[in-house]
C-alpha cells in the first residue's frame, strides 16, 4: 500500500476514534450534584407513608401481626400508630397503642386509601465498572402526579445517562423519564400520567448511547 494512502487512513481514523473516544471517557473524570427538595404538594407523603404502613399492618393475619410487632423498631410502631389515628381523626397519637389498633382493623372499610408508595435501592450492574447506589422512591403527589425521586443518589457518570422506568434489567420494555440531572444528590422525575407501575417496576439507570447497564433498583410497595 502506498505510504501517502497508508498516512492518510491512519488520519481518517484518529479523526473517527479520537473523538469518540473522548465523548465516551471524558464524563469519567467529571462528578456533577444536583439537590432538590421535594415538591410542595409532597408535603404530606410522611403522612401517607404512616397511612400505608397501618393498612399494611392490619392487614395481616392474628398471628402474623404478633410477630411482627414484637419485631418492629419504635420507629416502626410510631408510624403505624400515626396511621392508625389518620384512620380515626385521632388527636392525641400517645393514647394508641397496638392493642387498640387490632380493634379498629374492622373501621378500615371506611378509611380512605392510601396511594400507592413504592420504595427501592439501587444495586450497581456488578462488572466492577459501571455503578450506581442510594434509595429511589415513587412519591405519589396531593395534586394527581407522581414522581420518581433518588435520595442519597451517587452513581458512575457516562455519556447520555437516563433514568427509566423498566420491566427488566435489559430495558427492553421502559419508560424514559429524561436525562440523569446529576451523578449525585437527590432528584426528582415526573412519572407521565397513567404509567402501569406494577408493570414498570424497575428503575434503572441507563446509558443510552451504548446501551449500557450502570445500576438497577425493584420498586416494591
Amino acid at each position: 500500500m502506498n505510504k501517502k494512502i497508508l498516512i492518510i487512513i491512519t488520519i481518517l481514523i484518529a479523526a473517527i476514534v479520537i473523538p469518540l473516544g473522548l465523548y465516551a471517557i471524558s464524563p469519567l473524570f467529571t462528578s456533577n450534584t444536583v439537590n432538590e427538595s421535594l415538591p410542595s404538594t409532597a408535603a404530606n407523603i410522611s403522612n401517607n407513608t404512616a397511612l400505608h404502613d397501618y393498612q399494611k399492618f392490619v392487614s395481616m393475619n392474628d398471628q402474623d401481626r404478633s410477630n411482627a410487632a414484637k419485631q418492629m423498631s419504635q420507629r416502626e410502631k410510631n408510624m403505624v400508630m400515626i396511621g392508625a389515628g389518620q384512620i380515626n381523626n385521632t388527636i392525641n397519637e400517645s393514647t394508641i397503642t397496638l392493642d387498640t389498633i387490632k380493634q379498629r382493623q374492622q373501621q378500615q372499610s371506611n378509611a380512605i386509601t392510601a396511594p400507592r408508595i413504592m420504595i427501592g435501592s439501587f444495586i450497581g450492574a456488578g462488572d466492577g465498572f459501571h455503578n450506581a447506589e442510594g434509595l429511589v422512591r415513587v412519591i405519589p403527589l396531593g395534586d394527581g402526579h407522581t414522581i420518581l425521586r433518588l435520595e442519597n443518589f451517587k452513581s458512575t457518570n457516562g455519556p447520555n445517562v437516563h433514568l427509566y422506568l423498566a420491566t427488566d434489567k435489559a430495558a427492553s420494555n421502559f419508560i424514559d423519564l429524561g436525562r440523569l440531572k446529576a451523578n449525585n444528590g437527590n432528584q426528582n422525575y415526573n412519572i407521565p400520567y397513567g404509567s402501569n407501575l406494577a408493570k414498570y417496576n424497575m428503575a434503572l439507570i441507563w446509558c443510552k448511547d451504548f446501551s449500557v447497564l450502570f445500576g438497577s433498583a425493584q420498586l416494591k410497595t
